[in-house]
């Protein structure tokens, strides 16, 4: 069994989301929490323009609870650059736990997935899940530096500013995480690091599969089926290959990086990034639950676990996903 029922649901009591200039003014602009005017936040490098991105998601999360700080047990976050560091950089300014995460843009679900089972099992009271991402240090690090002005693909995707965090907690009130399906990795043999949606679609399939028959569930029984960023050709090849396992997602499943910005070709296949996905559920899905707009949805995020060096030597994209289910 890959999926998990919780038995005490953990209450998301709070969520805050940050995002960048292009961000606030895209299709969820209204919903974002802390709107950023300029990227850089007046540092000197995008690493720690993103380090306090991710900060201020948290600081203005934990603000928002109620709580504090000694009442948070630990933070579970996670970015894409080396060594997690922007996670690592932000909660440093905490007493807090710290649980480093890293499964790439699948990060938040991953955290959210670990966050309840330390609330169910009753071994913590509250935690953060938390991630963040920048379009320039993305870049840098999976591709090439924006000083080189490389074109970009059609099949390639805008990497989010931005980030969202979440609190768990044993007790409160708000929506609740009820169960979670665990991901593998999938390879289908995508070589291309610009197409992550080709390279996660696979494993996104293989999730959402295992979900529906290890819970009983149908596409129906949920308002929204939410996939991170797979961006347009991604969230086409899913519905392809979930059809052909017999499961018919056309009328529940949204993208977060198709729905991220407006519709304009200059974003080719949408939005991407750790902090594509928690953004998006820390601003609008979040407050669409807490008005009951939605009764129960799916959250998957899925991750491309490349580096620039696998992607060098030759290697294929292996992808990730994981699914929580949030109902009110």
């Amino acid at each position: 069994m890959k999926t998990i029922f919780f038995k005490n649901k953990p209450v998301i009591s709070c969520a805050k989301s940050v995002g960048g200039p292009k961000e606030s003014e895209g299709a969820i602009g209204e919903f974002i929490d802390v709107k950023l005017k300029d990227d850089t936040l007046g540092e000197k490098t995008f690493e720690k323009a993103e380090r306090q991105i991710l900060y201020t998601a948290l600081s203005e999360c934990i603000n928002s609870s109620g709580k504090p700080e000694s009442d948070i047990d630990a933070v579970l976050a996670g970015d894409l650059l080396d060594q997690i560091i922007s996670a690592t950089f932000a909660t440093r300014n905490f007493k807090t736990g710290y649980f480093g995460l890293y499964n790439a843009c699948a990060t938040f679900t991953e955290a959210m997935i670990l966050g309840s089972v330390l609330i169910d099992g009753g071994y913590m009271n509250n935690v953060i899940c938390a991630t963040s991402s920048h379009f320039s240090s993305a870049e840098r690090q999976y591709r090439y530096p924006l000083e080189l002005g490389c074109t970009r693909p059609p099949q390639s995707q805008w990497t989010v500013t931005g980030a969202g965090a979440c609190m768990l907690s044993r007790k409160g009130k708000g929506p609740k995480t009820s169960c979670a399906t665990v991901g593998r990795i999938v390879d289908y043999g995508v070589t291309d690091v610009n197409n992550m949606g080709a390279a996660m679609a696979a494993a996104a399939c293989d999730t959402l599969v295992t979900h529906f028959k290890e819970t009983g569930f149908s596409p129906s029984d949920y308002d929204l089926i939410i996939s991170g960023d797979l961006g347009t050709l991604g969230s086409r090849i899913l519905k392809d290959l979930t059809w052909e396992k017999g499961f018919d997602i056309e009328d529940q499943h949204v993208d977060c990086g198709e729905m991220v910005y407006n519709i304009n070709e200059k974003e080719y296949q949408g939005g991407s990034g750790a902090g594509c996905s928690s953004m998006t559920f820390c601003s609008y899905f979040y407050k669409r639950l807490k008005e009951k707009k939605f009764k129960k949805i799916l959250l998957m995020t899925t991750g491309a676990l490349l580096s620039s060096v696998s992607a060098q030597q030759g290697e294929s994209i292996p992808g990730i996903a994981h699914a929580v289910a949030v109902e009110c």
